[in-house]
């Protein structure tokens, strides 16, 4: 698929990586030097190295290659099932497994394990790389996600999602300690316009989002918070809690060495205790504990919470020997 382009007077004197990393927001650096390096990148009817810097004018032409979509294999997988009857399917997932198959990750997915587990009851909405995927969360993230068996069904939890009459609620460890018992953070988020690995506040070219959090637990340098979502854009409470500054316990891409003066090892590790240097944390400390739906077909209203996972329990334990603080109601 060809795409082409223009050079503003704005843009010119740009290195054509980066130039073509702000135009085409779906491709990476790397793939775009790949297509520099394989002469699928043309500027004025001829190849450029990646240090070739646009001139306002320029005409570029992109040819990206029709994606191959690559076959899915089902695999038994030990899931955590919280609910399961014929329309949708509850699990807890764990930290490390990636939601559906993607470049890098074709096998060992929740969607291979699903295919095992569902067979062929699965919704086809989303294609055949995310059957029954109406939602997602982090590769890291642990906690409670809802497969649809059915289109009807995923119709219906869509619908839902874009309503925000779903009730999303996680629990998550920040650094530092946060004064107030409760706030919300408005501020859109898009992709980070130099790191394309992260997400930050883009008041630009951003999307709305919208975190509401309340305080359940402080500590000496950490606090234990619930966080609700209005919104779902990607990496949307790790974004907005950095930007209180309060990065999230673990979280190494976004820190941005914020308690650079603290005693803390990056990513999660905590000093002057029992088990100091156990790294309690090497992923964001997050973990999608609640959600709350109706149900497709009979509109009952459902509940389910995902239980703690190891990591929390074991920072919880590590720190019984911090002094009290403020716990507020719902917390520890």
């Amino acid at each position: 698929m060809k795409q082409h382009y223009m050079v503003s007077e704005e843009q010119e004197d740009l290195r054509i990586d980066r130039y073509l990393s702000e135009a085409c927001e779906e491709l990476s650096r790397s793939y775009i030097q790949k297509l520099l390096k394989n002469q699928d990148v043309l500027v004025n009817g001829g190849p450029v190295k990646a240090s070739y810097k646009v001139a306002a004018g320029d005409q570029i032409e992109v040819d990206v290659p029709e994606a191959v979509e690559p076959e899915i294999v089902a695999e038994e997988m030990d899931l955590d099932i919280l609910y399961e009857d014929q329309d949708v399917i509850l699990v807890n997932k764990p930290k490390g497994m990636v939601v559906h198959p993607a470049a890098g990750h074709y096998t060992g997915t929740l969607v291979n394990g699903l295919m095992a587990h569902c067979r062929d009851e699965l919704s086809g909405i989303n294609g055949v790389m995310r059957p029954g995927i109406v939602h997602r969360i982090d590769m890291d993230t642990t906690g409670v996600l809802i497969v649809c068996k059915n289109d009807f069904a995923h119709n219906s939890i869509a619908a839902q999602l874009k309503e925000h009459s779903i009730t999303r609620k996680y629990r998550a460890i920040v650094y530092g300690v946060i004064k107030e018992d409760e706030g919300t953070v408005d501020a859109p988020i898009g992709r980070h316009p130099v790191d394309r690995k992260k997400m930050s506040i883009n008041e630009k070219n951003g999307r709305r989002a919208v975190t509401h959090y309340r305080v359940l637990k402080r500590f000496s340098k950490y606090t234990y918070i619930e966080c609700q979502l209005e919104t779902g854009r990607t990496h949307q409470i790790r974004v907005h809690m950095a930007s209180l500054g309060h990065p999230l316990l673990g979280d190494s891409l976004y820190h941005e060495n914020v308690f650079k003066e603290d005693s803390i090892n990056f990513p999660g590790q905590l000093t002057g205790r029992k088990n100091s240097k156990e790294k309690l944390f090497t992923r964001a400390a997050l973990h999608a504990w609640k959600l709350i739906f109706y149900h497709p077909f009979t509109d009952k209203k459902i509940i389910l919470e995902a239980p703690m996972p190891a990591d929390f329990r074991s920072f919880f334990g590590n720190m019984a020997t911090e002094p009290k603080r403020n716990i507020l109601p719902g917390g520890e």
